[in-house]
């Protein structure tokens, strides 16, 4: 579970948790999912799946851990790694294997690149840090290419029987983890609210099914907090 994508102005405020979290974004990432999250990025990059030679978006790379592991994977795929967080782009660009990507600064709700540039999407940690969740999936759906693949990693609202007892785990061992592990906790205090106001699986699904994708399903993770989507765009 990571933070990588209020009232007021939404986008200024979690672009500035962004920029001073990048420092040890990684770990935090490392110690919240007990080392699953790697694990997760590259069952991303193997579920897009891009064609030989083709063009993989990672979307919200943070500090690139899912764009790093589509470019061992494919490597003959052209990878851009776009991020609205310079700070976290810079971190990006300082590890192993970096220069296999292509880091762009980019706005996730005005995308700078032509429709159906891609053949694969893939993104960590975007969608609830959005104000605008219906623009930032039409304009994935807009550069991704028909029949391409856009695949989403993502927090998920407890539900079930558990729900309670994850739902204290959320609002309690988060921001206590910021606070021990980063000296932080107002920034993993907004992780644990957005976490639990996102939307559920099914709503995404919802979503992305009325703008034209199609083949959607799902894969919940770590008791059900964290959830792989994957959807076709339709031909």
């Amino acid at each position: 579970m990571t933070i990588d994508r209020m009232p007021r102005d939404k986008g200024s405020e979690v672009h500035g948790i962004f920029q001073k979290i990048a420092g040890y974004y990684d770990r935090m990432n490392w110690v919240m999912t007990l080392g699953r999250h790697e694990k997760w990025c590259r069952e991303v990059a193997a579920r897009v799946a891009p064609p030989a030679g083709g063009q993989l978006l990672d979307l919200a790379t943070g500090t690139g851990v899912i764009a790093l592991a589509a470019a061992r994977r494919y490597p003959t795929a052209t990878v851009t790694g776009a991020d609205f967080s310079e700070e976290m782009l810079r971190r990006a660009r300082t590890k192993p294997g970096a220069n296999r990507v292509r880091w762009q600064h980019a706005d996730a709700t005005d995308l700078p690149f032509e429709d159906e540039s891609f053949d694969g999407i893939t993104e960590g940690y975007l969608l609830r840090n959005v104000s605008d969740l219906d623009t930032v999936l039409r304009e994935q759906h807009r550069v991704l290419k028909p029949g391409g693949r856009m695949v989403i990693l993502e927090t998920c609202p407890p539900s079930g029987i558990t729900k309670p007892v994850m739902n204290w785990g959320v609002r309690t061992v988060v921001p206590l983890l910021g606070q021990m592990v980063a000296r932080d906790r107002s920034s993993y205090s907004y992780l644990e609210s957005s976490t639990l106001a996102f939307e559920s699986p099914q709503q995404i699904a919802r979503m992305l099914k009325e703008l034209g994708f199609k083949d959607i399903g799902w894969r919940k993770k770590f008791f059900g907090t964290n959830v792989i989507l994957w959807a076709t765009k339709s031909r």
